[in-house]
């Protein structure tokens, strides 16, 4: 069982910054893959980025060259680094953690979901 715990949230003028956090739960956090996640109102939670258990990262292409994805195992933690944002990056973001092995994309692959924080960028 894994909790996941986000924060960081909040409202923020285009082309500002924010760093989101999900805290989790559990001593086998290592060997999760960790996603962040987002949805829109009246759209679908859609893919924002991951990171596989040796540290590697994978992009949506809308955040690519802005967000950027770190772990550390040790605090058990995941981060978001959100720069130069658009009002089109405002959502509800998740954190997300997946056991398999094989790092996945899908929302239907990750088994633990956090509560979700939420940023909202001004124009």
């Amino acid at each position: 069982q894994v909790q996941l715990v986000e924060s960081g949230g909040g409202l923020v003028q285009a082309g500002g910054s924010l760093r989101l956090t999900c805290a989790a739960s559990g001593r086998t956090f290592s060997r999760y893959v960790m996603g962040w996640f987002r949805q829109a109102p009246g759209k679908s939670r859609e893919f924002v980025a991951l990171i596989n258990r040796s540290g590697g990262s994978t992009y949506a292409d809308s955040v690519k060259g802005r967000f950027t994805i770190s772990r550390d195992d040790a605090r058990n933690t995941v981060y978001l680094q959100m720069n130069s944002l658009k009002p089109e990056d405002t959502a509800v973001y998740y954190c997300a953690a997946d056991a398999a092995i094989i790092a996945h994309t899908t929302v239907r692959e990750y088994d633990y979901w956090g509560q979700g924080t939420q940023v909202t960028v001004s124009s």
